[in-house]
This record gives C-alpha cells, structure tokens and sequence, in this order.
C-alpha cells in the first residue's frame, strides 16, 4: 500500500486538512478512495462528495412515472463500505423540501418516496428517524406540523415546509438512489438535497491490546500467506525483547520480534531454511515510544521497514520452497516455540490488508487488557506554541486554551485587522479581594504580586507611524510599551518604580513595511531578551525588578491615556492600525479571547476589531483590505431557507431579470423608431417646400436620392446625440 488507511493516520503524521487518497484495507485488493480529511479539533472527517449534493427541484412525478436520482462516487461500493465499516461513525444529510407533495404516506400508507442505500436495499425511512420506523424525524420527537402524521411533508400542505435529518445507521449505507412519486398535482412541487457521506473516527488505528506478562498471548486463526505475507503494526515497550507474532507449520514458520533494544528481525521459513532481515537502530526501540514495523514477503523477495529506517531487502531463491505452509493458531504477544514473550502494547495490527481486533480479545483473555494509554509520548510534540496534549482512550488531542493559536494542532494563528481607535483591553483580576482594610497600604497588598516573568509574542504588520502596539501597566502605575517610533523602529519600554524609565530601542530596518513580523520578549527573572523574526536582537539585565500587580494589558489604543509619558502617548494618538496575530502574555491569549469569548473572557473591544488573516494581507494596503473567509471543509452544508428562497427564488429571480431586459429593449426599439418616424416626417415636409426651387430637368429619382440622404443624415446626428 502506498497511502494511509485513514484519514486518522494522516492527522497523526502531522497532516492538516485537505484532499488525501486512504487505502482502507491496506494491500488488499481494493484499490485507493479519493477523499477530503477535515481535520479539526474535535473530530477527523472523512467526506467522500457524490455527483448531486446541492438542492435539486422536481415536478411531475407520480407512480407510474417517478422521479429517480442515482449517486456516483467515483469509487466502487466495495471501497465505500470498507471505508464505513472502519470509522466509529458515518452520516449522510437527507432533506426533503414540499410544498403539497407527501413523503413516507404516514402513518399507515405506501410511501411516496424512498432511498436506496448499499447492497441495493430500499429503505422507508427518512433522515433523523431509525431503521424500520416509517417515520421522519419530527415523528420520533413529537413536533411534526400536524400530529396526525410522522412526516411534516405528509401533511400535504399548500406552504412550503421540510423534513431534514441525518441518515446514521452505518450497515444501510451510502444513499445510490433516491425515488419520488408525488409532484403530478396540482401546485404540487419537490426539492430534494442528499449530502456527502461523512465519517469520522478509525476504530483499527487505536485498536490496541497492552501485554502484562510475558506468558501472556492472543491467539486468532492460521494466517493463510502460502505466497505473500503483508503485516503491520505499532509498538511500545521497555523490555529488552520479545516476541510480537508468531505462526508455526509442520517445518514452516514466520515471526517478527525485537532481539535487542536497537534490533528487529523478521525471521521466515518456507522449507529452504530460515530467512532473516533485520534492522539495526541508531537508539533504543524500548523507550516506550510508538514505533511503527512492516514486514513483506513475496516470491520474489523479503523484507522489513521499521519507522523512517532504511529498509532491508533479502532476495529469495530462485530454486527450491515457494509455498509458506502454516497451520497452528497465530499468537499475538506470545510464541508457541516457548521463547519470550512480549511486554508492552501493539496496537492497529494488519494482516494481508485484514484488521485483527485485538481489543475484543484482549477483553477475553488473562494477562491481557485492551488499549493501552500513553500516547501523549509518542505524540505530544506535535502539539505545538504552548497547546497541551491531553490523553484520550483512543488517541490524544491537542488543548490549545492557554495557547494564542488554534486548531488539532495549535498552529492556526488568530489575527485581526485593527482599524484607527480600535482597543482591546483585557482587564487582570486584583491580586487580593477589594475587602480587604482599605488602611492597609498597597506595598502590603501587592508586596506578593510581583510578577517573575513576563512570555510576551505576537506577529503585526502595518504601514503607520508611530503606533502602539502593545501596553501593560500595573496597580503601582509601572508600565511595559511595544510601540513604532516615527522612524520605523521597534521600542520596548519598561516603567518601573525603582530604575525608572528604560528603552530598549531595535532600529534593524523598519518594521511599517506591510511585512509580517514576529516579537518576543521574555524576561526571567532579572534577564530580558528580545528577539524579533526569530533573531537575537537584545540581551539586557535589570540591577532590580518588582514589575507586578499588573492591571490590565492593551492591544492598540489606551482609552485611559492620563498616565501616558509624551513618547508613549505620541504612539497611542492613533493607537495601532494594520494586522495583529497569535498575541500570547505568559497563559494568556488576549486577542482570542476578544475574537472567540468575548461574552466571557474579561476582555473589552472597542473600535472596529475585524478577524483575518496577516498572511494573506502582506502585500497588501492594509487601509483596503477587507477580511478574508476561508471554509476548511469544502462540502459544507450550504444555506438551510427553503427550496422556495433557494432553487426556487433562484430561477425566478433569474427569469425576472430577462424579462425586464426584454422589456427595456423592446421600449428603446420603440422610442428610436418614433423619433426616426418624426424626423422622417419633418425631412418630407422640408422637400416638399424646396422641390418648387429645383430646376425642372432634374430627374425625380435624383431628388428622391437627396431627400433620404437628408433623412440619414438627420437620423444618424439625432442618434448620436
């Protein structure tokens, strides 16, 4: 198999979302399934797009001439279904709209309308309900139109209304066919719209089985490999070595297995004598890390692949034994031949393209337990800009609420475009409760405040000077400024108590070029570091710092300026105006809370604060550029009015707009063709009069010539007027 067998697989090698190919039984004989993986925070989908997912009107439907519609996925149904027997769960949208025309017939007649789904089968009910129940989705819940019937549509209504649910019953899918019968009526109309199948979940990626004891195993039936082998697994452990698998013949045999903490081997024999390939690696395998081994055998050659390894290749013989000849159980974590065991977990084990499901027989099995938790260390690091990897029963996830970026790996930046005057000030909580004795003084008070670091980044772009891009300032009136001088250079000033005002001045280049560029600023303790676009620009020691019992932090305009020194207050005449992206102060994400809590976060917006994107506006004006939306999942569900707003209205719309410029036309026609008649009138009269002045050996036929080109001339001046 060249490609992943999910969209799972793909997440987990770091992937973000987009169109993969997944090959769901591996090098079975199903060939590979074209598919979009979204891939979000919550959940891996899988969508697979068939020729009609819009909404499609229809008229003149009955019985003995009814309306079908049969879906092509450009795969084969044997892809599909190994697809969805996979995920842990699929659906597909079905949404009937009706105005006067019955779905199902409920409660007791023959429907009017069905869907076809895998192995042909005609099924009666509609999205939202349960296999078996001829009913829609307000039936279950009680809240059709009319409670006489279990579908809105069989209400059979002069008005528009619709029953819309998911179909969720895996076994009956994917829809290939839908068939309507009554839209031959009277004002009776359809529109009908069947969505993607989307699933999400791979129940074989984290199937997994963890081995307590060396003499304990699980066994399943012959591996049936007489001329090609295919087998693939992960694995974590700690022991020094141990069998993985094992399957015996009379002679034959084939066994993976880790001889030593840097060695695998797959060992094979086909009557000629044992074959060995083995890898050798550089570090450990026993380090309690999921690592990943395939291991092939055909007439033609043998061999093994352990992680990104170089793989080893053994030519077979080209004389004697071909046929592997098993024929006791297969053992999983154990071996028949009485070598050691295996201690540790083995998870999504394939063999021949067919999934072992080792949980369930874990579940039946002594010294044997199913999962196996741990998988934030093999995949934390892909969790990234300070997001958080939380341990799930199958998998992990990335927790991205204390980072200032988004997304299932915390690398989608959040960013705004700050127009001039915009503010977002995100508001700390006191040190100490405002009960406390007012006597007491604020050195008392904030005297275990004092802040020991500040972990400041953030990316901007922008064209103006000066600007103040970033402000904190504390309960004792110390400050820290990020501003743009006049000049173009960056400033970090520090107001504090004891050493007073410090600048620290980057003047590289100028930073309000309409380029992206990235701040950090940490301070540990006494030691302040700088670095802008990842360079080392500053390296400063404070004699003393007590910057603590910060108030607030700004973004752009300080509403409350009386305490700004004249630099800082120059900068904040406009505040900030351009992009501000991925703004993190030490746990804090002010600029996502504004942008994705503003409701609960203790964050206030003022101004115009519009989400972007600071990538995509680089080269451009920063004063012009309007927000750009972007979709992550291209089969996303389209606006949910009725068929009479959308197909409907649609087309009507667009045969008004013909309509009225045939009419405009038509009046232009006429209105040209008058004035040609009046000015074709008014040139007669004029000949008439001077016909008397025409010498009388003039022909009539001349005359005639003279009076229509006076009759073109007039019309052509009247014309381009």
């Amino acid at each position: 198999a060249i490609y992943e067998q999910s969209c799972e697989a793909y997440r987990h090698q770091g992937k973000t979302s987009g169109f993969f190919y997944i090959d769901s039984d591996g090098s079975g004989p199903l060939g590979p399934l074209r598919v979009f993986c979204n891939i979000t925070e919550d959940k891996i989908w899988t969508a697979v797009q068939h020729n009609n997912t819009g909404l499609t009107r229809v008229q003149g439907a009955d019985p003995e001439k009814p309306y079908t519609m049969s879906f092509n996925y450009n795969s084969s149904a044997e892809q599909l279904e190994a697809m969805i027997n996979s995920a842990e769960y699929c659906e597909q949208e079905a949404a009937y709209h009706c105005k006067k025309s019955r779905l199902l017939n409920t409660p007791n007649g023959m429907p009017f309308a069905w869907w076809v789904g895998r192995a042909n089968e005609k099924h009666l009910y509609w999205g939202g309900s349960l296999p078996g129940i001829q009913q829609c989705a307000c039936g279950l819940e009680e809240s059709c139109l009319d409670m006489r019937y279990f579908c809105n549509c069989d209400a059979d209504r002069e008005e528009w209304t619709n029953d819309t649910g998911l179909l969720a019953f895996k076994d009956h899918l994917p829809v290939t066919q839908i068939v309507i019968t009554d839209t031959n009526r009277s004002n009776s109309e359809a529109a009908w719209k069947i969505g993607p199948l989307r699933c999400y979940g791979d129940r074989q990626f984290w199937n997994a089985a963890s081995f307590n004891t060396e003499a304990s195993y699980l066994h399943f039936p012959t591996f049936h490999a007489e001329v090609s082998a295919d087998i693939s697994f992960f694995f974590k452990t700690t022991a020094i070595s141990g069998v993985f698998l094992e399957n015996l013949g009379i002679k034959d045999f084939i066994r993976v297995e880790i001889r030593s903490p840097k060695e695998i081997t797959f060992s094979i024999d086909v009557g000629n004598g044992p074959t060995e390939a083995t890898v050798q690696s550089p570090t450990p395998l026993n380090d309690n890390q999921w690592h990943y081994v395939r291991a092939e055998r055909n007439l033609k050659q043998t061999s093994l692949q352990v992680d990104s390894l170089p793989k080893k290749v053994l030519e077979a013989p080209t004389e004697g034994h071909f046929r592997l000849q098993l024929n006791s159980q297969l053992f999983v974590g154990g071996t028949a031949s009485r070598q050691k065991g295996f201690l540790g977990c083995i998870r999504s084990l394939h063999l021949n393209g067919q999934k072992l499901d080792l949980e369930e027989r874990a579940k039946m099995t002594a010294g044997v337990k199913p999962g196996c938790p741990g998988h934030c260390s093999s995949y934390g690091n892909l969790c990234h800009n300070g997001g958080k990897c939380v341990e799930k029963y199958n998998g992990y996830s990335c927790d991205c609420t204390n980072s200032a970026y988004e997304g299932p790996f915390c690398k989608e930046e959040v960013s705004a475009l700050f127009e001039t005057g915009t503010s977002v000030t995100y508001i700390f909580q006191e040190p100490y409760p405002v009960t406390k004795n007012a006597s007491t003084s604020s050195s008392a008070i904030y005297a275990d405040a004092v802040m020991s670091k500040e972990n400041i980044a953030f990316s901007f772009v922008t064209a103006h000077t000066p600007s103040l891009l970033l402000y904190i300032n504390t309960y004792f009136h110390e400050y820290l400024a990020v501003i743009l001088s006049k000049n173009g250079s960056l400033q970090v000033r520090y107001k504090l108590s004891k050493d007073g005002l410090l600048i620290f001045t980057i003047d590289s280049g100028n930073f309000a070029n309409r380029e992206l560029h990235h701040v950090k600023i940490n301070r540990e303790g006494r030691e302040l570091v700088i670095q802008v676009d990842q360079v080392l620009k500053l390296k400063h020691n404070f004699s003393e710092i007590d910057f603590k019992a910060i108030k607030s932090l700004t973004l752009g305009k300080v509403t409350d300026s009386l305490s700004l020194d004249p630099e800082v207050s120059k900068a904040n005449a406009y505040g900030f105006t351009g992009c501000l992206s991925s703004v993190q102060y030490n746990h804090i994400a002010p600029l996502k809370a504004a942008l994705r809590h503003p409701s609960i976060a203790p964050v206030t917006v003022k101004g115009s604060l519009t989400e972007s994107s600071c990538a995509s506006i680089m080269e451009a004006d920063v004063n012009t550029v309007t927000t750009i939306y972007s979709s992550s999942d291209p089969f996303g569900k389209s606006d949910e009015r009725e068929p009479l707003t959308n197909a409907v209205r649609s087309d009507s719309a667009v045969i008004g707009g013909v309509i009225a410029v045939v009419i405009f036309i038509i009046f232009c026609i006429v209105a040209i063709m008058s004035r040609f008649l009046y000015q074709h009138k008014q040139a007669h009269r004029s000949s008439q009069t001077k016909e008397k002045e025409y010498p009388e050996n003039l022909e009539s036929s001349f005359k005639a010539d003279i009076d229509l080109q006076n009759t073109v001339s007039e019309c052509k001046r009247e014309y381009f007027i």
